[in-house]
């Protein structure tokens, strides 16, 4: 049986500790391909892409690649698929026994279950660091992101059934 448009196989997918190399390329699948509000806080004067947001990313990436046991508490790895970086997914230490995740995709490589794939991959991570429960934010119009996240056995704590999609959603989804 082969898979479906919606679900990468396994093997297509893998998490890519984040060097300067890699980084420098992530930057650029972000830049070309991916809007910088979904990867970025808003900082700068300029709207999108801007040398604030790109410090900002390329600070971020540094600062993450010390671990969670690092000073920032937190881990970021690239997504490969089938070879090519595809986004970047992260896990933040939040409290006891408890991480937060992020995700981004580029735009051309959404829809085909590279999502799922590595939040399962960072689900894995999150359990051997001795998590017993992955945090999600998102907003309650960002369907693709409230699927996801679904998928993986989220419980939504707050906004997911908001009629506005400006509304803030956090989903928690339980390692044990």
């Amino acid at each position: 049986m082969s898979p479906s448009a919606e679900q990468a196989p396994a093997a297509d997918v893998g998490l890519v500790d984040v060097n300067e190399e890699v980084l420098e390329q992530l930057l650029t699948v972000a830049i070309q391909d991916a809007d910088a509000d979904e990867v970025t806080p808003p900082l700068g004067s300029a709207v999108g892409w801007n040398s604030e947001r790109i410090s900002w990313f390329r600070e971020y990436h540094h600062d993450a690649s010390s671990g969670l046991d690092g000073p920032a508490q937190q881990k970021s790895w690239a997504i490969s698929y089938r070879g090519q970086l595809a986004g970047s997914i992260r896990l933040r230490r939040t409290g006891p026994g408890v991480l937060e995740t992020g995700i981004w995709l580029a735009r051309s490589l959404r829809g085909r279950g590279i999502g799922a794939e590595a939040l399962r991959l960072v689900k894995a991570q999150a359990v051997l660091s001795g998590a017993t429960a992955l945090e999600a934010d998102t907003t309650a119009g960002n369907a693709g992101a409230l699927a996801l996240l679904r998928s993986a056995g989220s419980e939504f704590v707050s906004g997911a059934d908001s009629g506005d999609a400006a509304v803030p959603v956090r989903a928690r989804i339980p390692l044990r």
